[in-house]
């Protein structure tokens, strides 16, 4: 995909599906072009039942920025704007978020703002030492968005979300890392194979039974206990029919 939207897509033969931020001029800032692109790439992920894994890159010196303040500033009307542009990022995000297919973040630099719900949406996210994490609303005056406010608090913890959001902290890899906000920080040099690694673990394993695992959980956060309860047992049910959980089952017993 090079459509000039600022954002590329491609899934090989093995069902892993590359999204990729490709605006590094301007720090990979979410506009509206790359905000259509990503409802448009989500819902083809979503149609596709040969995908086994998503993985989420950029390029350039920054992972995401957040929104493209540029763009703010120029609008002349900048709540419909914002309206618009958070509405259609965070269509793609819902789409992202009920996958039965794990996604795994390589965060090569910075990660600001919206670019945190990004990091957010994958299951397992892998930073080079040299990354940092803020929420930036505070700089620009703006409230969260991108399911920061819902998704943060949950990976961090109440009080480090609320510092993080209230104050503007700047966290560095390491601290992310500890804190739960990404998996490892790993070297610059060493973060493509740690992001290889990680990728060929989850075709390695039993497929659909480890993205069924994701989505149960992230939509734990929106229900309650006994709706939770149903989905596991028809899941459930619904993986013992699939030749990975009869093989493996079997090898086990």
């Amino acid at each position: 995909m090079g459509d000039g939207s600022g954002l590329g897509f491609e899934r090989d033969e093995r069902g892993v599906a590359t999204i990729v931020l490709r605006r590094p001029d301007a720090a990979n800032a979410l506009d509206q072009p790359l905000a259509d692109a990503l409802v448009t790439v989500t819902a083809r992920i979503a149609a596709d039942p040969d995908v086994r894994v998503v993985v989420l890159r950029a390029e350039g010196r920054f992972f995401c920025a957040g929104g493209d303040v540029k763009a703010m500033v120029a609008a002349d009307d900048r709540p419909a704007m914002l309206d618009h542009l958070a509405d259609t990022i965070h269509r793609s995000l819902a789409v992202l978020d009920g996958l039965a297919v794990p996604v795994v973040a390589a965060i090569q630099g910075p990660v600001a703002g919206g670019g945190l719900g990004l990091v957010l949406a994958a299951d397992i996210a892998i930073a080079a030492d040299s990354a940092h994490f803020s929420t930036a609303y505070t700089g620009v005056g703006l409230s969260p968005d991108c399911g920061v406010s819902a998704l943060l608090p949950k990976a961090v913890g109440f009080r480090r979300a609320m510092r993080m959001l209230l104050h503007g902290d700047r966290i560095d890899a390491a601290t992310a890392a500890d804190w739960g906000l990404i998996d490892l920080a790993v070297p610059a040099d060493g973060l493509e194979s740690a992001v290889t690694a990680e990728v060929e673990r989850m075709l390695a394993g039993p497929h659909p039974g480890l993205g069924e695992a994701r989505r149960l959980v992230r939509a734990s956060y929106a229900r309650g206990y006994a709706d939770q309860l149903d989905d596991e047992r028809r899941t459930i049910a619904r993986m013992g029919g699939t030749e990975a959980a009869a093989s493996r089952l079997a090898r086990f017993a």
